[in-house]
């Protein structure tokens, strides 16, 4: 029996890869701090000076004075690490009161911190299938990996509805049993197409059928509504929304993940959510960061209203300069390249001859054929840098020969 050749088959795993032209490489770069959304590149042979075009510190939060000096006295106050999980010794002053601001954000009676964003939403959607014996759960076809994974882990009964389609998720609703549990998990900012879900209709529609709803809002806390509680709160809809998921690594600029919702739901999470109990507690310097950002953000609404105006801005700049902007209603400004080699080259291309990084967005995140750079201004991406993305844009859009036409609104 010839013995099994491990190195030969993740090389051909990775060849594969290669050879559809999807190959992932992480840009090396150097952030500057209070001086976002600048960095320095780290290339193979230089290294350059970049803007950063692509990155999901959406508001610079993780470059705020206020945000960095509060990590910096927990560092002095509590030391680095949180000492274990939260069952054993991990839980600090700083999660407590993370949690509750997080709730008050939400307009919820608790919440609950997680890791991640992926850690929550694994988390909690494979416990509520254990919590919910029965449950059926109504998913979005665009929802993110990780409320796939959770759902999936659970082994609950799942339906998938067509992206934001309302009939077929009633349809669906409509021919489940009346007395069994359901649950309708969507989400508010789709990141990769920049398209908002109808969160109030939906809720509706979940509570005409005796469902409950779970709607991540990882892509809009901090961004939308008056404090920054996200869409649910821009709509005025976030006391029909049962399950908020939330980030603090995206517009709070920092790190770990969070739900919000009734206090008894929330107790049951902790107490069945692996994700949960068996892994090391954020540690105190990040959960003072996250909980200094958050406030700042509850009362500096002036940052989500530049936020928005430089994402119109970007979004009309290209269309006049008639590269192929995708339909966005959100602050996500994607341009479709549709062929992965061409989404690289043009990619390699701003970074290494121009200092502009955007990262290329292939297969699987995106479907084949739909390869998109997937742009996200912020509150400091001022006019010259605007200028001078549009202008090496068009260049390369012409030098590459890409299509300036298809999906472009």
């Amino acid at each position: 029996m010839n013995p099994v050749d491990y190195k030969a088959a993740f090389r051909s795993a990775v060849d594969q890869i290669r050879s559809e032209g999807r190959y992932r490489v992480f840009a090396d770069l150097k952030r500057h701090r209070g001086n976002f959304p600048h960095a320095t590149w780290v290339g193979p042979d230089l290294e350059r000076e970049v803007v950063v075009w692509c990155s999901n510190d959406y508001l610079g939060q993780g470059q705020n004075p206020v945000v960095l000096d509060a990590m910096h006295a927990a560092i002095d106050a509590a030391g680095s690490g949180s000492g274990g999980t939260r069952n054993i010794s991990g839980t600090t002053h700083y999660h407590v009161e993370l949690e509750h601001e997080l709730a008050d954000l939400h307009g919820k009676d608790a919440a609950l911190l997680f890791t991640s964003g992926y850690v929550a939403n694994e988390a909690t959607l494979s416990s509520l299938a254990r919590i919910l014996p029965g449950l059926i759960i109504f998913s979005d076809s665009e929802n993110h990996a990780s409320m796939i994974a959770g759902i999936r882990n659970g082994k609950a009964e799942r339906h998938i509805f067509r992206h934001n389609d309302l009939d077929h998720l009633e349809k669906l609703l409509a021919a489940a049993p009346a007395d069994a549990p359901k649950l309708v998990a969507f989400e508010s900012v789709y990141s990769m197409d920049g398209d908002i879900a109808d969160i109030g209709a939906t809720a509706a529609l979940a509570k005409k059928y005796g469902a409950i709803t779970y709607l991540d809002e990882v892509h809009a806390v901090g961004m939308y509504g008056l404090r920054g509680a996200g869409v649910a709160e821009r709509d005025g809809v976030m006391d029909q929304i049962d399950i908020i998921e939330g980030t603090l690594g995206k517009a709070f600029g920092v790190m770990g993940g969070y739900i919000a919702g009734d206090v008894d739901m929330v107790d049951a999470v902790r107490l069945y959510a692996a994700g949960f109990i068996f892994t090391t507690s954020l540690p105190p310097a990040l959960t003072a960061g996250a909980l200094a950002s958050v406030k700042y953000l509850k009362a500096h609404n002036e940052l989500r209203i530049r936020h928005q105006e430089r994402a119109e801005t970007l979004k009309r700049r290209f269309k006049e300069a008639g590269l192929p902007v995708m339909p966005s209603v959100s602050h996500i400004v994607p341009v479709l390249v549709g062929d992965p080699v061409h989404c690289k080259l043009v990619s390699d291309a701003l970074l290494a001859e121009h200092g502009i990084y955007v990262q290329p967005i292939n297969y699987p995140t995106v479907p084949k054929g739909t390869e998109r750079l997937r742009f996200t201004p912020t509150p400091f991406h001022d006019d010259t840098m605007m200028d001078h993305l549009v202008k090496t844009m068009d260049a390369l859009w012409t030098r590459c020969n890409v299509k300036r036409h298809g999906m472009a609104a």
